[in-house]
């Protein structure tokens, strides 16, 4: 496993770091089997660990603190906050109040004293980003975060970050985690040059586009993924046109579509690393046979004919959108001012 850079923190880390949404209630109850996913992952490799709070509300973080007992000075760990964690309105969001609370709360799930990585994990347009990172900077100088960083946001709201970092003396994120595939490469046009411009490492989340883009989501066919009944975005009509344009694609490269895609996630000179979810230790072992893989430009090109630089096909249902697109009385004069006249 070749490691990279970590934006300008000196922390590197693995090519493929392991997401642990998958573990817990919401995927894989079985606390045994997924430390032992975890051990895998380290075993190969991998040194990079991404969980957060919302994930099966805690569970995966008690599950990952449990896998990391004797191997946490190994590992570079990273959890986020910013989801709901129960029904009260302030055990949620960036605010100094939920975060001072939330860190307590992961770092006992965790089992440890240290967060390497500690990211807000949506923009939260109720806090001012200057009480966010203020609050952010306390835990690092108190020794309880390494670094910080952001996820999901706008290439506007990381040069806002930034800049309100600078002038105010406060931590800066070293991070921003995006979501980046084939079929998601919005982030190609401003949020991995800014974040490039800032020096920030860059850690995408859902390479295979949520299982579409392992092929086992095929147009006109029945599918065993379970997720695809929940969720709208698998069975959009332009994801799935595009899926069958790569799977012949990735035949003819002679590549199972998760190498292909997944190597496509970690070409981009902007990406560090790119989050695999594995729920079970088959889908690990599929992801990890192809960590050699490097894809010709020419394979580039040809993925670049299918869906070009910088274009979304389609969006992810928990994708994040600001308030602008959320709410139409932001994009809406009221009738009385709409005409020119």
């Amino acid at each position: 496993m070749q490691y990279r850079t970590l934006g300008r923190t000196g922390i590197k880390v693995s090519p493929y770091a392991l997401g642990a949404m998958m573990f817990g209630a919401a995927g894989n109850p079985d606390h045994d089997d997924a430390i032992r996913i975890v051990h895998r992952a380290l075993d190969a490799g991998i040194n990079f660990v991404d969980t957060a709070d919302a994930y099966s509300r805690g569970e995966s973080e008690e599950i990952v603190g449990k896998a990391l007992e004797g191997r946490r000075d190994d590992v570079v760990l990273a959890t986020k906050l910013h989801l709901p964690m129960g029904d009260d309105p302030n055990r949620r969001g960036n605010s100094r109040r939920w975060i001072m609370t939330a860190v307590e709360d992961s770092l006992r799930r965790l089992r440890t004293d240290r967060i390497d990585l500690y990211q807000i994990h949506r923009p939260d347009p109720d806090t001012d980003i200057e009480e966010t990172l203020s609050a952010l900077s306390d835990l690092v100088r108190a020794g309880k975060v390494r670094a910080i960083g952001s996820s999901t946001m706008p290439a506007s709201d990381i040069v806002e970050a930034q800049w309100v970092a600078e002038r105010r003396g406060l931590e800066r994120f070293r991070t921003e985690q995006p979501t980046y595939s084939i079929l998601s490469r919005g982030i190609e046009a401003e949020v991995l040059p800014v974040a490039q411009r800032h020096g920030m490492g860059t850690l995408v989340w859902s390479p295979l586009a949520q299982g579409l883009l392992t092929g086992r989501v095929r147009k006109g066919q029945r599918t065993d993924l379970l997720r695809a009944a929940r969720y709208r975005h698998l069975s959009d009509e332009r994801r799935l046109d595009a899926v069958e344009r790569l799977i012949p694609l990735a035949a003819e490269a002679g590549l199972p579509m998760t190498h292909l895609v997944m190597a496509f996630a970690i070409a981009h000179p902007g990406v560090t690393s790119a989050i695999i979810g594995p729920r079970t230790m088959a889908h690990l072992e599929d992801l990890l046979a192809g960590v050699d893989v490097a894809l010709t430009d020419d394979v580039l090109d040809r993925i670049d004919a299918i869906v070009p630089p910088g274009t979304d096909v389609g969006t992810l249902d928990m994708a994040y959108l600001p308030p602008a697109l959320l709410h139409a009385d932001l994009r809406r004069r009221p009738v009385g001012d709409r005409s020119a006249a």
